[in-house]
């Protein structure tokens, strides 16, 4: 499949290896990794890192193997849900960050395309999570209110 906003013509890279069960050498107690998935959502933690701090620190090295379900759906099981969908989020961050050096840059003419992307690819997004009841129905994207949804 195509890039989105440039001319690339696709991705590569490689795939984790077909299983459907984890490894002998891993931690496989599921009560186990949805205690720790929880204490550290709780610390702050994104359901990213939470799976990386798991894979390298814990020795699980596929979550949803253990559990049977994603980071994200077992926090949402156990009621620990966070407000924004985790890459809704990064993108309004990014998006933050280019409107404070589009502030302090007026002329700077590539980031403001950037922006002007970015900002689409949040429209386009939130459009896919009300369509599914993971955001309200009445959300809306505005560039002035974008600093009190992030912090």
């Amino acid at each position: 499949m195509a890039r989105m906003h440039s001319k690339g013509k696709g991705k590569s890279g490689s795939n984790k290896p077909y299983s459907n069960d984890p490894p002998e050498w891993s931690n496989s107690d599921k009560k186990e990794v949805e205690e720790l998935i929880v204490q550290l959502s709780g610390e702050g933690h994104t359901n990213a890192s939470i799976g990386s701090i798991l894979r390298d620190l814990h020795g699980v090295p596929n979550v949803r193997l253990v559990t049977g379900e994603r980071v994200s759906q077992t926090l949402q099981r156990l009621g620990k849900d966070t407000g924004y969908p985790e890459d809704l989020m990064s993108l309004m961050r990014r998006a933050l960050r280019l409107i404070d050096h589009l502030s302090q840059n007026s002329k700077d003419v590539h980031n403001r395309r950037q922006l002007e992307l970015c900002e689409s690819k949040i429209r386009r997004l939130s459009r896919y999570y009300k369509d599914n009841d993971r955001l309200a129905s009445d959300w809306t994207y505005k560039r002035d209110q974008l600093r009190l949804m992030v912090e």
